[in-house]
């Protein structure tokens, strides 16, 4: 396993995150099987392990943390607030109100003194950045933190986040974690080199597009995963976003097959030979996805292989805004012109 530093802080990760979102009643609601998953994928070398409080409502923490146990020292824990957790009005957000009291939870599901790396799970446009901040250099300076982070931050909320830590001498987020794939590419035109010009980590989600670049979402319709709810705006093909998105899947599989490499294995690799990103999340909810995404660590793209994903989908292109989860308050009808 090749490592890579996290942003500015020193630490050595693997270039594969785990993400446990499937961990739980969301995904695999055998804990004995998903713990088996975790120590596999340590074994592998991954020493990178990021989950949420929202995960299957707390529970992903809780095998997480079970997961861990007499193997916590040799791992870089990740999660996240921000989420509504229950009804409670005062339970999400970014308040100081709700950080203090939900790290205390989240220690609670991880079974751990302290977190790695806490991340807002999304800018809280309510709450002034300097409250955010400010609760979590308390929890840093407290031992129960060593890091903070941001998630799906466009990039002027990274740079007012930044200027805010230096302004106040507060702690200051060394990480984003924006998604990005080949058919998410949003983040090249303004989130990633923001992030590389403030030296910050990148932590990438949905490196597979939301299951889009997996080998299910192909022209052949029974390739495809079927169910009686109505499709999201992210997998409705009638739009004609998703339809392009199915051109492009099956020319990426033949870019794949011409390479001696799977889909996955092409998708995963992209991501993590750019050299702004520090590391994939990758979310399996068996151990044969687990296993299928492992080759992809020792691929290297040539030239000639990204310049073609290129002609398919350009640099910073996103085939369906609704793909992207950053910049969204940017658009919304009170910050448009009419």
């Amino acid at each position: 396993m090749e490592y890579r530093q996290l942003g500015r802080t020193g630490v050595q990760v693997s270039p594969f995150c785990l993400g446990s979102m499937m961990f739980g009643p969301w995904g695999n609601d055998d804990r004995t099987d998903s713990i088996r998953i975790i120590h596999a994928a340590l074994d592998a070398g991954i020493n990178f392990v990021d989950t949420a409080d929202i995960y299957s409502g707390g529970v992903s923490e809780e095998i997480v943390g079970d997961a861990l146990q007499g193997r916590r020292d040799d791992v870089f824990l990740a999660t996240k607030f921000f989420m509504p957790m229950d009804e409670g009005r005062n339970h999400r957000g970014g308040s100081r109100r709700w950080i203090i009291q939900e790290v205390e939870n989240s220690l609670r599901r991880l079974k751990t003194d302290w977190i790695d790396l806490y991340q807002v799970h999304r800018p809280d446009l309510s709450v002034d950045i300097a409250e955010t901040l400010g609760a979590l250099s308390d929890l840093v300076h407290q031992g129960k933190v060593r890091y903070i982070g941001s998630s799906s931050f466009s990039g002027s909320q990274i740079v007012e986040a930044q200027w805010a830590s230096r302004d106040r001498n507060l702690e200051r987020f060394v990480t984003e974690q924006p998604p990005y794939s080949i058919l998410v590419r949003g983040i090249e035109e303004d989130v990633l080199p923001t992030v590389i010009r403030h030296g910050m980590g990148t932590l990438t989600y949905s490196p597979l597009a939301g299951g889009w670049l997996s080998g299910r979402w192909r022209k052949d319709a029974a390739s495809r995963p079927t169910s009686s709810a109505r499709p999201s705006v992210r997998f409705d093909l009638s739009l004609p976003a998703n339809q392009r998105k199915l051109d492009i899947v099956e020319e990426l599989a033949k870019l794949a097959e011409e390479n001696a490499l799977t889909l996955i294995e092409l998708a995963i690799a992209f991501v993590i030979n750019h050299p702004g990103v520090t590391a994939a999340i990758v979310g399996p909810r068996t151990m044969e996805q687990l296993h299928s995404y492992l080759p992809a660590l020792d691929v290297r793209l040539s030239a000639e292989v990204l310049d073609r994903i290129d002609e398919l989908v350009a640099p910073g292109v996103t085939l369906n805004p609704e793909d992207n989860s950053y910049g969204m308050a940017e658009l919304t009808k009170a910050a448009r012109r009419r």
